[in-house]
């Protein structure tokens, strides 16, 4: 799935072979993997854990933030 993460600042990361999103969800972390129903939640502070195939997993921390996934694309836009 295609993935992007985005700060007032910045561009964090981008990518299209992600295969996990794991998240601070407002109530509790959760994950998000290819093919995920659409879904608009939002995050709480705490890291974002992303993962590619045959890749080391990679961590960003936010501060909270809010999350859309629609059609195999994942939008994160973080503080």
């Amino acid at each position: 799935m295609k993935l992007n993460i985005i700060t007032p600042d910045n561009v964090l990361y981008t990518g299209d072979n992600v295969y996990l999103v794991q998240l601070p969800g407002f109530d509790g972390s959760f994950e998000v993997m290819n093919h995920h129903a659409p879904l608009i939640s939002i995050l709480r502070k705490g890291k974002i854990k992303v993962e590619n195939k045959g890749e080391n997993p990679i961590f960003f921390d936010v501060n909270g933030g809010v999350i859309e996934v629609l059609e195999n694309h994942v939008l994160i836009l973080a503080e």
